[in-house]
C-alpha cells in the first residue's frame, strides 16, 4: 500500500518475482552471520560493523549512498595500505564495488541495463583506446592493467552519476553529489587543520615555520596530493560563495534602492534570511579548505590554486571583458603585494625558492644538498621521462610502466623512482607516447569548452556551479605540471565531477539527452 511501483524498495520488498525471493533469503543469511559475529566482537568493532551493514544496505536500495561512501572514503587509501598492508582492497575501492553491484542489480530488476548517455563518453574511451596501444610495449602488464582499471572507473564514476541522475531528479542528485565531494574535502581539511598546529607533533620531515607547525596531509600520507584534493574542490566552494552573495545581494540592492534615506533595519532583515546563512555556511566552508590548502604548504598546489583564482575571476561575470579586467587587477595586486614585500616572508619564499634551479636542464653534473634536492630529484624523474619517450616515440614504454622500466633510464644519483615523473603531461608522453598525450589534451579540451559553454548560459547556481568546475580544471591542469593527481583514488573524485558536468550539458541541452528505450537499451 505504501509502495510505489518507481519505488528503490520494490526491488527487495516485492515476492511477485523469483529473484527478489532469493535476493531476501541472501539478506536473511547475511543478517544472521552479523549478528553472529557482533555478539563475539569487541563494543568498538561491532559497532563498526553494524555501521558497514547499515551502509551496504543503504547502498542496495539507493547506489548514491554508496557513491558518498567512494568519495569520503576514497582518500584513506594510502593509510589504509600503510596501517593495514593485508588488505586486498582499500576502503574506496570496495565502496565502489558494492556500489557498481547494487547498480547493476537495480538494472536486473528493471529488466534493462542503460549505457548512461554523457557528451564525453567518446573522448573518454577514445583516450582509453588510445592508451591501450602502449600495452604493445609494456614491461609489466599488471602495472598496465592497474592504470587502465583506474581509467575505467573514473568513466564507471561519472556513468553511475549521470544514471542516478535521470528524469525530473537530476537536479537535485547533482547537488546531493556535489554536496557530498564537499563533504569529503570538509572532512581532509578537519584533519589537516588538526595535523598542522592542534595535534602538537607529527612527522619530523614535515616541520615548518621553525619546527612550531607541520605540514597538513590528512589521510593522504603525503602533505601534496592532500593539497592537490582541497585545491580540486576549493574553486567549487568559491564559486558557490560567489552565488550565495550574488542570491543575497539582489533583493538587498533592490530594497535599499527604493529606500531613500538608507534604512538600517532593511540590512537587519536581510541578514537573518536563508540567503545569509547560506553565504555564511559556503563562505565557513571554502575558508576552511582554504586554510587548510595553505597548511599542506605544498607549492605546487598553491600554483594550482592560483591558476583556477584566476580562472574563477575571468569566468565570474557573464561578460568576459570584465573578467579580463578582473584578473589584470588580480595579477596586479599580486605583483604590487611581492615587489614591496606585504606577502608573509615564509609564503613568498615557499612560491619563490625554486626559482633558481629553472634553467637547469642536465642535473648529472648539479651538486646536490639540501637546499636543492627536491627540485633536483624531480628535474632527474623529468629526464628520466624525456628519454623514455625518445625510445619510444608513438606509443610510449607502456601505460603505468613508468617505474619498471625507470632502472633502464633513471640517472645514476637517483636509482629509486617516485612511482612517476612528477610532471603528468612528461609522465603521459613516456608512457604512453605522443597519441596518447594528444588523446589525453584533446579529452580535456572538449572538457574545458563544455564547462565554458553551460556557464555563459544557465541559471545563478548551475551557471556558477561551472565556473567552479572551471577552477577544478585550473588546478588539475597546472598542478599536473609538478605532480601527479591522479593518485589516492582522486581518479573517483575527478570521474564524479565530470559526470556533474554531463548533467549540466545535458540540463543545458536537453534534446542531447535520448530516452531510455533507445540503441542503448538492453534486455536482458
Amino acid at each position: 500500500m505504501f509502495r510505489s511501483a518507481s519505488s528503490p524498495f520494490d526491488f527487495w520488498l516485492d515476492r511477485s518475482g523469483g529473484f527478489p525471493r532469493w535476493s531476501q533469503v541472501i539478506l536473511a543469511a547475511l543478517a544472521l552471520l552479523l549478528g553472529l559475529l557482533i555478539i563475539q566482537l569487541p563494543t568498538a568493532w561491532a559497532a563498526l560493523l553494524i555501521l558497514i551493514a547499515l551502509l551496504t544496505v543503504a547502498t542496495l536500495i539507493d547506489p548514491a549512498v554508496g557513491i558518498g561512501v567512494a568519495v569520503v572514503l576514497g582518500p584513506t587509501k594510502p593509510a589504509t595500505e600503510f596501517f593495514f598492508p593485508a588488505l586486498p582492497l582499500d576502503l574506496g575501492q570496495i565502496a565502489l564495488i558494492i556500489t557498481l553491484g547494487a547498480w547493476l542489480l537495480h538494472a536486473l530488476q528493471q529488466r534493462r541495463l542503460v549505457l548512461p548517455h554523457s557528451p564525453l563518453n567518446a573522448p573518454l574511451l577514445t583516450f582509453v583506446g588510445v592508451s591501450s596501444l602502449s600495452l604493445l610495449n609494456a614491461l609489466s602488464a599488471g602495472e598496465a592493467l592497474t592504470e587502465l582499471i583506474k581509467w575505467g572507473q573514473l568513466i564507471i564514476m561519472m556513468w553511475l552519476v549521470v544514471n542516478l541522475s535521470e528524469g525530473e531528479r537530476r537536479q537535485q542528485r547533482m547537488w546531493l553529489f556535489i554536496g557530498l565531494v564537499l563533504a569529503a574535502a570538509t572532512a581532509q581539511a578537519l584533519v589537516g587543520v588538526w595535523q598542522f598546529g592542534l595535534r602538537g607533533d607529527g612527522p619530523q620531515h614535515f616541520e615548518i615555520l621553525g619546527g612550531q607547525f607541520y605540514r597538513a596531509y590528512g589521510s593522504f600520507e603525503q602533505p601534496n596530493p592532500y593539497g592537490g584534493f582541497l585545491g580540486l574542490l576549493l574553486p567549487l566552494a568559491i564559486a558557490l560563495s560567489l552565488a550565495a552573495l550574488e542570491a543575497w545581494l539582489r533583493p538587498l540592492l533592490a530594497d535599499l534602492q527604493d529606500q531613500q534615506p538608507l534604512r538600517f533595519q532593511t540590512l537587519v532583515a536581510h541578514s537573518f534570511t536563508v540567503g545569509f546563512l547560506r553565504l555564511i555556511a559556503f563562505g565557513a566552508l571554502a575558508g576552511l579548505l582554504l586554510a587548510a590548502l595553505l597548511m599542506s604548504w605544498s607549492r605546487g598546489a598553491w600554483i594550482g590554486f592560483a591558476a583556477a583564482a584566476t580562472t574563477l575571476l575571468f569566468a565570474w561575470p557573464r561578460r568576459w571583458p570584465l573578467g579580463a579586467l578582473l584578473v589584470l587587477v588580480a595579477v596586479g595586486l599580486g605583483l604590487f603585494s611581492y615587489q614591496f614585500g606585504l606577502l608573509p616572508a615564509a609564503i613568498a619564499d615557499r612560491l619563490t625558492g625554486f626559482t633558481e634551479f629553472i634553467q637547469i636542464i642536465d642535473v648529472r653534473g648539479v651538486d646536490i644538498n639540501d637546499a636543492n634536492y627536491a627540485v633536483i630529484e624531480r628535474f632527474a624523474h623529468w629526464q628520466a621521462a624525456t628519454e623514455m619517450a625518445r625510445s619510444h616515440p608513438l606509443i610510449g614504454v607502456g601505460i603505468g610502466n613508468f617505474n619498471a622500466v625507470y632502472p633502464a633510464y633513471g640517472l645514476l644519483n637517483w636509482p629509486q623512482p617516485l612511482g612517476h615523473a612528477h610532471n603528468f603531461y612528461l609522465n603521459l608522453l613516456a608512457e604512453i607516447g605522443i597519441l596518447g598525450l594528444f588523446a589525453y589534451l584533446a579529452l580535456w579540451a572538449v572538457i574545458v569548452a563544455l564547462t565554458w559553454g553551460v556557464s555563459r548560459r544557465s541559471d545563478l547556481w548551475t551557471r556558477m556551479l561551472a565556473v567552479g568546475l572551471l577552477g577544478s580544471w585550473a588546478h588539475l591542469t597546472v598542478h599536473h605540471l609538478v605532480d601527479k593527481l591522479y593518485v589516492a583514488n582522486l581518479h573517483l573524485h575527478i570521474g564524479l565531477l565530470l559526470g556533474v558536468l554531463s548533467c549540466l550539458v545535458l540540463m543545458a541541452s536537453p534534446s542531447a539527452e535520448p530516452s531510455l528505450v533507445e540503441s542503448s537499451e538492453s534486455e536482458l
